[in-house]
């Protein structure tokens, strides 16, 4: 080790030993003071006048939590009734250092009540037992994919998109997914539709991000969400078959959720406070263009697509959207979005604003910004010189939410409609052909790389940037199809004459991370459909090619499924896209299970989707069943009531599922149909369930869940190896569930258990 890493080494240690010796002792304070950001957008004058010191003041405040009940799950009422009579309620009276508490409220603009919002720090959470029981529910709640926590402002993207069940959807920078999990809600409106014809293609170029995006995915448990990893602004176009012919996939509905500066988020990350200069909108706003210009291109004509932003300047705002609906010459507009959400408090999009240098050189137009500073600052980053065209994009109808106006984080969002194909696609739309042997993928293409010279073109500046940063970023790969005589020569002579470099060469397409496993399809006359079938007498109309495996050798583990939209695009576009995860788990291999007729397992995740299919081992269940099975490990088939337990002695031993159906004469019990994965033993029975959903099925079935601190230690460790301890009912009907203070994370099943000769099913 050279004597400057032991230096380094050893002063930090010192740094540490002086933390360590104090509260705060070594921590600077982050000071919540922005100099340049204050003067920014004080010039700007995007803040009403007279309120600037009221949106500073916000700035400074912490961003209160939001939480969203899952909306799309037939039990949604049912768990706002639960926060509402049981948390809410007893939260009103409760008092801290003799001050009352004050309760979570609705979000006013969002419907039926399903989003809310608390200024509750975890300070005062740790003062109260009863805040503590609230924590706790909100935690197991989102890990089971009942309740989501996102910031209040990023809610109003989806609503905006007026999704429906037949929508095609892509979600072009999806991660971390709160948007992304919300878009699926809505495609699942109706529960009792298991495969909805649309489908959500969730996008994202961070290789790592899209593995965060599939976690908060597959809590919905959908057959209907694709996640893939790519650059946004090269995103390739998809095929589908349509009557017995491919053609282009376009989108119904796009979320265009940009890369942005993040001056609007001011209030959860302190960081930016430091780290805000004019550069870093200057720097993006060339890829917001792109990535926005590569969404209009792939959406349908007649489809919407959201523009949004967590940045309050207008570079990576109005000017994007500006430049946008020059380009598209009238193909897009934008839409009147005031009506969509009441309530919501919002100030209209700016037609005028200035850009400024870090140093604090002001330009209001292009032309004033000298010839050393083109490469950083483009013409597309002011507004149209033009007063008719800028009157006639309507930009008033962009969308600025302010932070002191409904205690919220900055945001910006726009609505485009297309109303034709972009122009640069109506004359020679490009294909992307085989780039390697890896690889293959078909585009529309970019206006500045490919239109021949008598088609639209970007302005020369926009060519310059976009080429510039395709090489420094883009997965690019673009090789066009032969475009009419003379049409490329010109292209290149107009280029060399210009000054203006030509598209950049033909490269493969990036693909980093890690290598997934194929999606492999499987055959109707595969021989895993014939225990399948006879065992859990599957119906006729039971989509058999819709189910797949990750795996082209050996034994299959897991069987999963997708839509037979999605289907198709998977099949389609199996090398010209690269994709993370599809599918929900439907079965899962127990090697036990052949003695018992079929080697697979019903797997929980994909038990709603499944269900409607499965016309035996069926058992109904009363609430009290439910019970016993969710508090009792392996509790004897006696135990249940009467009509179940003559159901399942009717059964042999194998997977089967509860069923409850709700009694609308019994408003006492829950409301919403409950299904469980189970197993049949000899003598007794077990429900399959991962630890958070037990929670909640108890929840709703009126029994508090709590955990124990004194579970924690040698006790806790022991539990997470044995799984889900026991429910021990104590006098007012409550469960206990011991939990270790380490544990932080569900388990996805059960791991133990024998019951009466037979294995607890494998994974």
């Amino acid at each position: 080790m050279g004597k400057r890493s032991r230096q380094r080494q050893k002063n930090q240690a010192t740094g540490r030993d002086d933390r360590d010796s104090g509260w705060g002792v070594g921590y600077a304070d982050i000071v919540k003071e922005n100099k340049l950001f204050e003067h920014y957008y004080t010039e700007l004058g995007l803040v009403p006048g007279g309120e600037f010191e009221q949106f500073m003041d916000a700035m400074r405040e912490p961003l209160p939590a939001t939480i969203r009940i899952t909306g799309y799950k037939s039990h949604a009422k049912e768990i706002l009734n639960c926060l509402k009579e049981k948390y809410f309620k007893d939260i009103q009276e409760v008092e801290i250092d003799g001050q009352k508490i004050e309760a979570p409220q609705p979000l006013c603009w969002y419907p039926d009540e399903q989003a809310w919002h608390t200024n509750m720090s975890r300070k005062i959470i740790r003062k109260s037992p009863l805040l503590e029981k609230f924590h706790q529910f909100l935690v197991s709640e989102t890990e089971s994919g009942n309740i989501s926590r996102q910031e209040a402002v990023s809610m109003i993207p989806p609503l905006l998109l007026k999704i429906q069940s037949h929508h095609k959807i892509l979600d072009m920078c999806a991660a971390p997914g709160s948007k992304t999990a919300q878009l699926i809600e809505m495609l699942h409106s109706d529960m009792d539709v298991p495969f909805p014809e649309g489908f959500v293609i969730a996008n994202d170029v961070d290789n790592k991000r899209c593995y965060l995006l599939v976690h908060q995915a597959k809590r919905l448990n959908s057959p209907c969400i694709m996640v893939v990893n790519h650059d946004a602004s090269c995103i390739p176009t998809l095929q589908i078959e349509s009557g017995g012919k491919k053609g282009v996939l376009f989108y119904d509905r796009i979320l265009c959720d940009v890369p942005c500066s993040g001056d609007g988020t001011l209030r959860k990350n302190i960081d930016v406070w430091k780290k805000w200069t004019t550069s870093n909108s200057l720097h993006l706003h060339g890829l917001q263009l792109r990535i926005a210009v590569r969404g209009v291109e792939q959406l349908a004509v007649g489809g919407r697509m959201v523009y949004s932003t967590c940045s309050l300047n207008p570079i990576e705002d109005e000017a994007v959207i500006a430049a946008l609906l020059e380009k598209s010459e009238g193909a897009l507009e934008l839409a009147d979005g005031s009506e969509d959400l009441p309530g919501l408090k919002w100030m209209p999009g700016v037609s005028a604003w200035k850009l400024m240098t870090k140093e604090g050189q002001w330009f209001a137009d292009f032309s004033e910004v000298p010839v050393h500073r083109h490469a950083q600052i483009r013409p597309t980053m002011f507004p149209p010189t033009d007063p008719a065209k800028l009157a006639d994009m309507h930009l008033e109808r962009c969308m600025r939410i302010l932070p002191h106006h409904q205690n919220t984080g900055g945001f910006f969002v726009a609505v485009l409609v297309k109303k034709a194909p972009m122009p640069w696609n109506r004359r020679y739309p490009k294909l992307r052909k085989d780039v390697s042997s890896g690889s293959a993928a078909q585009t529309e293409g970019s206006p500045a790389a490919s239109a021949p010279t008598d088609a639209p073109r970007l302005p020369e500046s926009a060519v310059e940037e976009e080429e510039e940063e395709e090489e420094e970023e883009g997965p690019g790969g673009e090789v066009e199809e032969e475009a009419p005589k003379g049409a490329s020569s010109a292209q290149e002579s107009t280029a060399k004459k210009d000054g203006v470099c030509g598209p950049p060469a033909s490269k493969k397409m990036k693909l980093m991370g890690y290598k997934e496993d194929p999606f492999v399809f499987l055959t109707e006359e595969d021989p895993v459909f014939n225990t399948i079938q006879s065992f859990y007498n599957m119906a006729p109309d039971f989509p058999k090619l819709n189910v797949l495996t990750r795996t082209h050798d050996g034994k299959k583990r897991h069987l999963y499924m997708v839509s037979k939209e999605l289907r198709n695009v998977l099949i389609n576009n199996s090398e010209r896209m690269k994709v993370i995860n599809t599918g929900v788990k439907v079965w899962s291999r127990n090697s036990d299970g052949e003695e018992f007729g079929c080697a697979f397992r019903l797997a929980q995740e994909g038990i709603y989707t499944l269900q409607p299919y499965i016309r035996s081992r069926i058992i109904r269940v009363s609430v009290e069943d439910i019970k016993v099975l969710l508090t009792q490990e392996n509790p004897y088939l006696s135990k249940l009531e009467e009509d179940a337990h003559a159901q399942a002695k009717k059964l042999v031993m194998g997977s089967i599922v509860l069923k409850y159906i709700p009694n609308p004469n019994n408003p006492q019990e829950p409301q919403c149909p409950i299904q469980l994965c189970g197993w049949r033993g000899k003598t007794s029975i077990r429900a399959f369930v991962p630890r958070n959903e037990r929670f909640h099925y108890l929840r709703l079935l009126g029994v508090e869940v709590f955990r124990d601190k004194q579970g924690a230690g040698k006790g806790g460790e022991k539990e997470k190896k044995d799984g889900v301890k026991d429910g021990v009912k104590d006098e007012a009907g409550k469960v206990a569930v011991e939990e270790g203070a380490a544990e932080i994370k569900a388990e996805l099943d059960l791991e133990n258990g024998a019951e009466n000769g037979s294995s607890e099913p494998k994974k």
